[in-house]
């Protein structure tokens, strides 16, 4: 653990921000966009995608395999080099920024096929994605990750600093992906499959972590196709079809809707 903490910041902590359940800041839609649609060349995928995050909600994104549930997540992040609609984060439109420029205003992104850096160990990993300390919109601190909190957030992180990422198992690699993401201190984050291809006691990490982030007030849009895990943590849902949103709802209602179950996500 001492190595997560050889960099922490004396002047900010993961507890600088309340739970924004309980502020008057709760609900402030800081992601959303509107009509977005996206192509891969000449073919669509997204049709006139509508759908926003609130701060301290996650919000999950179903849908059967080749929904448009990653290009979504893409296209939001600035990743999609042909797309058309609106997206605001934070109040500014940015439908034409670069990744980079998203990521440094604060959104960010985990991608299913985790991409760390094979050759540089878990504390360069990490060391490549920090950012400074953030607000929310209304000028209170955001939460501010460092080593320290994310050893404590990710203990198997913190008891291998200096193994190389293509030592490490695919949980491991998918605890180090999210760890990297949280360096950069997001307000919205961006996730992509987080249950897939991993161990049980990896997805009950990960659920605990996403849960940790909603209590700290910061926002996650998932993407998702176990229904028990997605029902775990998320308030809100919009199920794709088609690369169209076709069901929206709270999450309690969707897993009490039989027909729209067995419609759109074949439970």
């Amino acid at each position: 653990m001492s190595q997560f903490q050889a960099h922490s910041s004396p002047s900010s902590s993961l507890n600088s921000s309340s739970n924004s359940s309980s502020n008057s800041s709760a609900g402030q839609v800081l992601l959303e966009c509107k009509n977005l649609c996206a192509w891969y060349g000449a073919a669509q995928i997204l049709f006139d995608v509508n759908l926003q995050v609130k701060r301290g909600e996650v919000v999950a994104l179903m849908g059967r395999n080749g929904a448009g549930k990653s290009t979504t997540l893409k296209a939001l992040m600035g990743l999609m080099p042909k797309k058309t609609g609106v997206v605001n984060f934070l109040g500014q439109d940015q439908s034409h920024f670069e990744p980079h420029d998203a990521a440094r205003r604060g959104l960010g992104f985990v991608p299913e096929d985790r991409r760390i850096f094979s050759d540089l160990t878990v504390l360069e990993n990490l060391s490549v994605a920090r950012q400074g300390a953030r607000k929310f919109p209304n000028g209170q601190d955001a939460p501010y990750w460092d080593y320290a909190n994310l050893g404590k957030l990710f203990p198997n992180l913190a008891s291998m600093p200096h193994r190389l990422g293509s030592h490490m198992s695919g949980g491991e690699q998918q605890m180090l992906t999210v760890a990297r993401s949280l360096m950069g201190n997001p307000l919205v984050l961006l996730l992509d499959e987080p249950s897939e291809g991993v161990a049980p006691l990896i997805v009950e990490q990960m659920g605990e972590m996403i849960l940790t982030l909603k209590r700290q007030g910061v926002s996650i849009l998932l993407s998702e196709q176990n229904l028990h895990f997605a029902q775990w943590v998320s308030d809100r849902v919009y199920v794709l079809e088609k690369g169209q949103v076709r069901h929206h709802s709270s999450m309690q209602e969707l897993c009490e809707d039989a027909q729209a179950l067995k419609a759109y996500l074949s439970v």
